[in-house]
């Protein structure tokens, strides 16, 4: 099946972008068309994988070069998904996912959709007074990306910004915790260590960024991020908390980039993805699909004085040799 774009309802360019990153993951759709299809005709309107499934047969079938994604969009408003307006394609994605997974109702399903996007970090607290530590795993849909540093000087690559993300913090001053073994506040340092990375994940740089004013503005400044990525290379040996095996699958190669360029306030998205029967590279601009090369998509990368270009906001890596 060839590329085919869906139709803007009316600002609905980041869900459309969304949509063609979840349509062609191989692996996702191989997942949606296990899905149990519900019994009655108001439960098929309401379940948001049966939506999204009829959406990639109607697009699959190829008889038009864009089709709307019309049912769908009804069935997430059903949700309390607004239609109409401006949305964050991180707080979105997140969103999808979640009703993804409460409406798949198979456990063997909803175990291989976390499976393939779910990303497990350990939370290290160590007080620096005496030898007492917490630990505590969480899992994650994104990683959440700073693209400045405490200091607001600007990270310069994608590496650096994983870097940052992984790097130990002194809670000190007001960020002090308070010492069970101690019996008082003291200076912790706190850690995020790797424990485990899914099939497709997903990085959101943080590139809009909430002045004191509560202004949201864009950060547009050049960041480059490589096609392929290897986190035994990005991150040291105290930063993760994983044994060989799993450190063998921690290679990448870039998928997809989910694009915004405008202004936070009237902004648009497409979406650049990499087919993966072909390997060719794509851009989704709502109902308009045309190929492009590795350099179109570097154009991404950002820009220092040119805000409404586009900016790579989200970044969709694939593991090169998963297990």
């Amino acid at each position: 099946a060839e590329a085919i774009g869906l139709y803007n309802l009316g600002q609905s360019c980041c869900l459309n972008s969304l949509l063609q990153v979840f349509l062609m993951n191989l692996r996702f759709t191989g997942i949606l068309r296990r899905i149990t299809v519900p019994s009655s005709p108001a439960q098929r309107r309401s379940s948001v994988p049966y939506q999204m499934l009829l959406l990639l047969e109607k697009m699959q079938c190829g008889k038009c070069k864009a089709v709307g994604p019309t049912d769908l969009a009804c069935c997430l408003s059903e949700h309390r998904v607004k239609l109409f307006v401006q949305h964050d394609a991180a707080q979105l994605f997140l969103t999808l996912w979640n009703l993804l997974k409460k409406q798949m109702k198979k456990p063997e399903l909803v175990e291989e959709l976390s499976d393939l996007y779910i990303i497990c970090i350990q939370e290290h607290l160590a007080c620096q007074n005496c030898s007492f530590e917490v630990k505590s795993n969480s899992t994650m849909l994104t990683l959440p990306l700073p693209v400045l540093d405490a200091n607001s000087h600007r990270l310069k690559t994608l590496e650096d910004c994983l870097q940052y993300f992984f790097h130990p913090e002194e809670l000190t001053g007001q960020n002090m915790c308070f010492c069970q073994q101690c019996g008082r506040t003291t200076t912790f340092l706190q850690s995020m260590k790797l424990v485990h990375l899914p099939q497709t994940l997903t990085l959101h740089l943080k590139r809009f960024c909430c002045e004191r004013s509560s202004h949201i503005h864009k950060l547009s400044h050049p960041l480059p991020f490589p096609q392929e990525l290897d986190f035994n290379e990005v991150l040291t040996e105290n930063q993760c908390q994983a044994d060989d095996s799993e450190k063998a699958t921690w290679q990448y190669e870039l998928f997809a980039v989910v694009a915004h360029s405008g202004s936070t306030s009237c902004g648009h998205y497409c979406a650049y993805i990499r087919s993966l029967t072909e390997c060719k590279w794509y851009c989704f601009n709502d109902s308009h699909v045309c190929q492009v090369s590795w350099d179109d998509v570097k154009c991404t990368y950002g820009h220092s004085n040119l805000y409404w270009r586009e900016t790579a906001y989200l970044l969709i890596y694939m593991k090169k040799h998963p297990q």
